[in-house]
């Protein structure tokens, strides 16, 4: 049986940490703030900037809520992400996705300055990633970085395979594998023979989007299995993308959705958070 990775305490040790160098600064008189836009009521959307609040509230961030209409422009979102890049009291700044059709998510990655991009989302971080520079990381890969080095995983050397290809997840979890010295593929929807390709993995990362798909005959006997997905099922209980119980009986370790990589995206965002107001502080000093 799988050793069960708990994200939901790797993430809370990371949010220690935080809350631990948010305080020191704050006896400096320094204030760490994020700054979150949502434009209309997607209830999934809500959900989660509902727990970015409150978590920015544990840890001591100030946080600053911009609520907008369903209806609002892409004139006004643009002013606004404007606004919150000159202002100076602001750190980070997060427009939570997806965006209403009529708005285009590029212009608005693009219009965040990328020193305060702690989604890690925009073409520059994305660029610094990818020539191996320092900038922003997006939180859901990182945080798989995280629990694997936190779960005392071995990466360096090691066969990594990550299905999926979506810029948020996919591309820039290859990289960071590729960064510890992992052997990686990227497997994808157009990929032939998908069970042979996963089998290789010693890891095997899982971004799909599609429930239960991953099961125990796409896994190698005692692989580390990260499960990235998130749904309902038929009884409108979380899933991810892995069989859980199926894929269990062989892995060698698993991630459980829910309380597993969802915990550790919202913990590096704060992560991010902080390292944006130290390299501001450093930039003044």
């Amino acid at each position: 049986m799988a050793k069960i990775i708990d994200g939901k305490e790797i993430a809370a040790q990371i949010k220690q940490e935080v809350k631990q160098q948010v305080e020191d600064y704050k006896k400096e008189g320094i204030t760490v703030c994020l700054a979150v836009i949502q434009v209309g009521e997607d209830p999934a959307s809500c959900v989660y900037v509902r727990n970015k609040k409150r978590t920015c509230e544990d840890l001591g961030i100030k946080s600053l809520s911009y609520e907008l209409e369903e209806e609002t422009s892409e004139e006004k979102l643009l002013a606004l992400i404007d606004e919150l890049n000159e202002r100076e009291d602001v750190d980070g700044i997060l427009v939570q996705l997806p965006l209403p059709s009529h708005i285009s998510e590029k212009k608005v990655i693009e219009a965040i300055n990328p020193k305060k991009d702690v989604d890690g989302f925009h073409p520059m971080n994305a660029g610094a990633l990818a020539c191996g520079e320092e900038g922003f990381l997006p939180g859901t890969p990182a945080g798989v970085i995280e629990i694997l080095k936190r779960s005392g995983v071995e990466i360096d050397g090691k066969e990594c395979v990550v299905v999926g290809r979506s810029n948020i997840v996919g591309k820039p979890m290859a990289q960071l594998l590729l960064k510890e010295n992992g052997t990686v593929t990227i497997a994808h929807s157009h990929s032939r023979n998908l069970p042979e390709i996963t089998k290789r993995a010693d890891i095997l990362v899982v971004a799909v989007g599609k429930p239960k798909m991953i099961t125990k005959e796409y896994v190698k006997p005692g692989a580390v299995v990260i499960d990235v997905g998130i749904h309902r099922n038929e009884n409108n209980k979380l899933c991810g993308d892995v069989d859980f119980s199926d894929v269990s009986e062989i892995a060698g370790a698993i991630t459980p959705v829910p309380g597993g990589v969802g915990p550790m995206t919202i913990a590096m965002l704060m992560k991010n958070c902080l390292e944006s107001k130290r390299l501001s502080k450093k930039q003044a000093d």
